[in-house]
């Protein structure tokens, strides 16, 4: 069955052979995914929105575009995240546009709630820091649904500029900059047979707790290289479950920055929504360490 894949693979450009492969892709998943093709693309292979609002975990970005058109069509999605550790915080809301599956471009608002650490910090019990994200990813090479017959990844560049709104408190506490740019390569593979994704990327960034506290510090003032990864197994072709790490710079001198991981579990019932639950573990956020708690995420996507 996978070598029909990789036949029609090469006879896209008919309808016919659009529907041929729908079905031959179904069948080689097997009981992991069923014959749920969604605007052209399968249930769920093309990611969540992440707390950035790139397509991919809710960590990390992969290489898929986001939304479920295919070549010549259009994508998109909207989403809400929330995060609540034991001391803070964190609503995400935002979207992202896929076009002809090649090309996507994000917007994200971040606000971050300090909660009573800000009172200790003089900021105001519950006071907010807020940065924008504008995201834009260009899928270079590779599909990671299609190309079963090599281990060829899908191979994606993107870029995320963040502008921070409190410039002024971001840099009182040790930050070089209240803006900054990310620059991301990401590489995902999905095995079809046991229905695994994996994905892995490569930061090159100087954002403190993702740009929330700034850019740069008094530890450190250049940008470094991070690596963030995921794993998902879709169980069926409505539910995946996974896990991701994300390293961290650490540039100020106030606090410790530690890496990042979580275990999700991204839950589709329709075409047009998925949910995703995880437990996440931040640990040290200015002055609370083991900053640890629910990540909710919900998805309306075309």
């Amino acid at each position: 069955m996978q070598q029909a894949v990789i036949r029609m693979k090469h006879e896209r450009t008919s309808i016919g052979a659009r529907g041929a492969l729908a079905l031959a892709l179904a069948l080689a998943i097997g009981p992991a995914i069923a014959n749920d093709r969604t605007g052209g693309k399968l249930l769920l292979t093309a990611g969540v929105s992440q707390i950035e609002g790139a397509a991919g975990g809710g960590l990390t970005p992969w290489a898929v575009i986001g939304g479920y058109g295919t070549e010549g069509q259009f994508g998109g999605n909207v989403f809400h995240t929330r995060v609540a550790t034991d001391d803070y915080r964190l609503g995400v809301t935002g979207l992202a546009v896929g076009i002809s599956d090649r090309v996507e471009l994000s917007y994200a608002r971040q606000r971050f709630d300090t909660r009573d650490v800000g009172a200790a910090l003089g900021l105001g019990r519950g006071f907010k820091l807020e940065q924008d994200v504008y995201g834009a990813k260009v899928r270079l090479a590779g599909d990671a649904v299609l190309d079963q017959d090599t281990w060829l990844p899908q191979i994606a560049l993107g870029v995320q500029h963040k502008r921070h709104r409190q410039g002024d408190i971001v840099r009182a506490v040790g930050a070089r900059s209240a803006n900054g740019t990310d620059v991301y390569l990401s590489a995902t593979k999905l095995f079809l047979d046991p229905g695994l994704l994996v994905n892995g990327t490569l930061r090159h960034t100087r954002a403190n707790q993702v740009g929330i506290l700034g850019f740069g510090g008094d530890r450190r003032g250049s940008a470094s290289v991070e690596f963030e990864g995921s794993v998902a197994l879709l169980l069926h072709r409505t539910l995946a479950v996974g896990a991701e790490y994300r390293t961290k710079p650490n540039n100020l001198g106030i606090a410790r920055e530690d890496d990042w991981w979580d275990l999700f579990v991204a839950w589709a019932p329709t075409r047009n929504v998925s949910v995703t639950l995880a437990y996440a573990d931040i640990g040290n956020v200015v002055i609370r360490d083991d900053q640890r708690g629910w990540y909710l995420s919900v998805q309306f996507g075309f």
